[in-house]
């Protein structure tokens, strides 16, 4: 054995040690996914039942919608983008506001989790090519609260609306008269914060062009739009989990192997977790005694546990007050990191730029979400007054 060998076999350990450190640290909530779902594995023993947990549409729209926007990306159609609403609208805070009203309005067509997917990427394009990264961490909050709120005005903005709006067969008009108040509300709080936490500093762009290749710009829409029509249903999944990888595979393999598949595993590890606590008897028991005190408060409290989908499912068991858990369960979607499952969306593409300024982002992140479900919750309980 050489020396350089046998220095390389001393340093072995250390560089698996590196190794193992960064892919903590780049994948820290997959991994507490995974925990939490052993744990409540413990208590729920694996069966059959475990695979109605999966939404396998979701899933499905999470992979081909992260593959289509990485093939985006390397064609610099963000970019190019990105540098024409800096010249749209010159400042930092008008841009910041257009990214989160793109988002909000984006959550009410396509929901919330495909609209954070789909803006995302632009957003961290607008702040990275005028270097202001300052505003990047308050951008992604507001965008997720933007997503998981302005979902809430459309039976399809968010998944829990959807289960809702069919189980109870809520009218349209009803369902609208219901959300109009805490989305109004929501606009203006969202609003708000941008115009106070974001100066109107003029944007510099760098003097570097891209030379779009328009043909796969048009083909890797076309993709998008696929993913989309998945979305509402306009043609069954499974064909865009073939299209859109085999395209891929033709024209940008590149593309298939930077899709965040830790993302992915977090959402199974999290559906786990959500349908045992849903099964566990203890739970079930203690939500229902609560919901006959408050289905607003219990539900809204019950998000940040268990997340707003698990917990739509789980409370309309117990509960006909359609009107307070579908307040409950949509206001809910912002509080904690699994309040809504789309917050780890923006969590895992924040950290995937920024790893070394993850825990300040939970922090940042806390302080806001809270912010707006206590305001929300207090606005839903000022209107009971009126």
């Amino acid at each position: 054995m050489t020396a350089a060998e046998e220095k390389r076999g001393r340093n072995m350990p250390q560089r698996v040690g590196t190794a193992l450190l960064r892919f903590a640290r780049k994948n820290t909530v997959m991994l507490i996914a995974l925990f939490a779902a052993v744990v409540t594995s413990f208590f729920v023993p694996v069966d059959r039942e475990y695979l109605s947990y999966f939404d396998f549409k979701t899933l499905t729209c999470l992979f081909c919608v992260l593959a289509v926007v990485c093939a985006l990306g390397n064609v610099y159609f963000f970019y190019t983008l990105a540098r024409k609403i800096v010249v749209l609208l010159k400042t930092a805070r008008m841009s910041v506001l257009a990214l989160v009203y793109i988002t909000f309005i984006g959550s009410m067509l396509i929901a919330n989790d495909m609209a954070l997917l789909t803006f995302l990427p632009l957003g961290y394009f607008v702040l990275h090519t005028t270097k202001k990264e300052k505003y990047m961490a308050f951008t992604f909050i507001m965008q997720n609260i933007a997503a998981n709120l302005g979902g809430m005005l459309t039976p399809f903005g968010n998944p829990q609306n959807l289960f809702l709006y069919t189980k109870f067969q809520i009218p349209t008009g009803e369902f609208i008269r219901i959300m109009l108040p805490p989305f109004a509300f929501s606009v203006a709080l969202i609003t708000l914060c941008c115009l106070i936490f974001v100066k109107p500093e003029p944007l510099a762009l760098d003097n570097m062009e891209m030379k779009l290749d328009r043909k796969r710009v048009a083909l890797y829409l076309v993709l998008f739009v696929l993913s989309i029509v998945i979305v509402f249903r306009g043609i069954p999944y499974w064909i865009g989990l073939i299209v859109i990888p085999v395209t891929l595979l033709i024209f940008d393999r590149k593309a298939l192997r930077q899709v965040d598949y830790g993302l992915l595993f977090t959402f199974v590890f999290f559906f786990i977790f959500a349908g045992n606590m849903g099964r566990i008897e203890g739970v079930r028991t203690f939500f229902s005694s609560l919901l006959k005190w408050d289905t607003l408060l219990v539900s809204a409290a019950s998000c940040q546990f268990i997340s707003n989908v698990p917990s739509a499912i789980l409370l309309s068991q117990f509960t006909n007050r359609y009107a307070d858990l579908l307040l409950g369960v949509n206001i809910g979607g912002v509080g904690s990191l699994i309040a809504s499952l789309a917050s780890l969306i923006t969590l895992r593409t924040y950290s995937a730029h920024f790893p070394d300024k993850t825990l300040r982002y939970v922090g940042l992140f806390s302080a806001f979400n809270f912010a707006f479900l206590f305001l929300l919750i207090g606005f839903e309980l000022l209107l009971r007054l009126v």
